[in-house]
This record gives C-alpha cells, structure tokens and sequence, in this order.
C-alpha cells in the first residue's frame, strides 16, 4: 500500500528514495571516542588591571600556581577550567606576587629561588602533588621564569646561569637543557611560551632562528604576539597541553595564533599559524 498521501504511481519512486536515504544512514561510521565536553581553547583573563598574566600565574600539567591576593575572579577562572584535572594553589614567593616571573616548572618537578621563605615552601610541598620534587636554588639570577622556559622534555635557559643551576634544573625537571637566546635575547622565558605541542616566540624570531628551535625541541615554533602586539611572550601568558591562558588585551587574531600553535583546537587548519604569523610580521613591518 502507497503511503498516505502517495498516489499509487509515485510509490516506487518514493520507496527507491527511502532506500537510498537508509543506506546513506548506515554507512554513517560512529565517533571512534566520545566527544569531548567542550572544545578546548585559549581564554583571556586579567589580574587586577595588568594583562601579564604569566607574570601572576605558573602553569604546568601537574599543577598551577596564582598569585596570593589580589582578584579573586583570577583565581576563580583558572580553578574552573583546571581544578578537577589539577590542583590550583594559591600562594606567594619570596612574599611577592609574581610567582611567574620567579618559579620554573613542569610536571616533575618545580624550581623556586633561594629567597623563597620556609613557610612558602611547606604550603606548597602540601599543595602540589606526590610525585612533583620541589627545590630551592641559590642563583644570581633569581627571577627563574625569566631565564628559563621549559615543557616536560626539555628546557631552554639563559646563557650565563649558573653550571649548578643547570644541573638542578636537569635533575629536578627530568629535562634536556640548553643554553640559548630568543631573537638575539638571552631572556629566553620571558619572549617564549612552551608545552608539549609547541611553542611560540618573540615576533622578530628570524624564521632561521625558529628551524632551529623547530630542530632542537621537535616541536613546531611561531613567532607571534600578545596583548596587541606585546612581544613578551612569557609574561603575556601560560599554558599546558590543553588550556592557555592569555591577557586580556590579546586580540582574536592573535588568540587563534595560540589555539593552533598548541594545538588547543585540532579543528584548525595546519596554515593557519603561518598565515596568522604573516599578518603579524606584517604589521610589526
């Protein structure tokens, strides 16, 4: 029987359809996983006024660190992305707040400077978890953040760090470490950011220079620019294998750069840094 509103002489031409739609349906293969949640992606935040976030924050995929007073808002953002995955402490260096700009870490471990008080480190060695060594080091450069950046492979640090320093950063890190400079800056953890994924460096990275970075880390590297157009990289931002945190100034242009650089959305096309990095360098022309 023709289906209701069929004439008799169209009813074949309508079942010949339906197979073809059932067919199309059933060569529909299912998701091999499950979705995730929601896609994961840069967020931009602010700490009172300054949109130097890596200055306020140190984050890891073990744990992250946000500065002690201040705006509880900041706080708030990174526990709600990060705090069913990682801890989130909160907590002073050497009574500062800038625990970005003075601490170096991955998820072994987490190197603070020698004026880092007794109190300080007993809350964090109750904070962070069992298996992430934590030490002080005696160094005359102690804003560590600045002169050293690192994933959970390897580390890129300062010229002129001390011989033991680099010793207890390859210890404690469980990293490869090498001396190097940033478009000619030896403050290599203050003009690059660094996961697993990639890394991103200071605009005016000779595209020579990031080959050779590409080379030593074996990761894809791009140069790029935060909070409209700052060339500090590692204060302008923190990020881990699946979430980055940039400044709050940080333009979309500049956000869809960091998304596709560490790979926070996969769906991006593999152009996209390039073409982003050529506006950019473009601009800064």
């Amino acid at each position: 029987m023709a289906p209701l509103g069929i004439t008799p002489g169209l009813e074949e031409l309508f079942l010949a359809r339906q197979g073809a739609v059932d067919e199309a349906d059933a060569s529909v293969q299912p998701f091999s996983k499950p979705p995730p949640q929601h896609l994961p992606m840069a967020q931009r935040a602010t700490y009172e006024s300054s949109s130097d976030v890596g200055v306020f924050a140190k984050l890891t995929n073990a744990y992250c660190l946000t500065a002690l007073g201040g705006s509880q808002n900041f706080y708030s953002l990174f526990e709600a992305e990060l705090a069913e995955h990682i801890p989130v402490v909160q907590t002073s260096i050497a009574g500062t707040r800038i625990v970005g700009r003075v601490t170096v870490g991955n998820k072994n471990g987490l190197i603070v400077p020698s004026t880092t008080t007794d109190q300080e480190l007993l809350h964090l060695r109750n904070s962070l978890p069992e298996g992430v060594l934590i030490q002080r080091v005696e160094e005359r450069l102690s804003a560590l953040g600045n002169v050293v950046v690192c994933n959970d492979h390897v580390a890129l640090i300062h010229t002129e760090l001390d011989r033991e320093t680099e010793e207890i950063i390859a210890d404690v890190l469980g990293v490869e470490v090498f001396r190097q400079t940033i478009a000619g800056n030896a403050l290599v953890g203050s003009y690059a950011a660094l996961s697993n994924n990639g890394c991103l460096v200071h605009p005016k990275t000779p595209v020579e220079d990031q080959d050779e970075l590409s080379a030593l880390l074996q990761l894809p590297v791009v140069a790029g620019t935060l909070n409209r157009g700052s060339d500090v990289i590692g204060a302008g931002m923190v990020v881990n294998d699946w979430c980055a945190v940039c400044g709050v100034d940080t333009t979309a242009t500049e956000l869809q750069v960091v998304e596709s650089i560490f790979k926070l959305q996969e769906a991006q096309p593999a152009s996209v840094a390039t073409d982003m990095r050529n506006a950019l360098l473009d601009q800064l022309a």
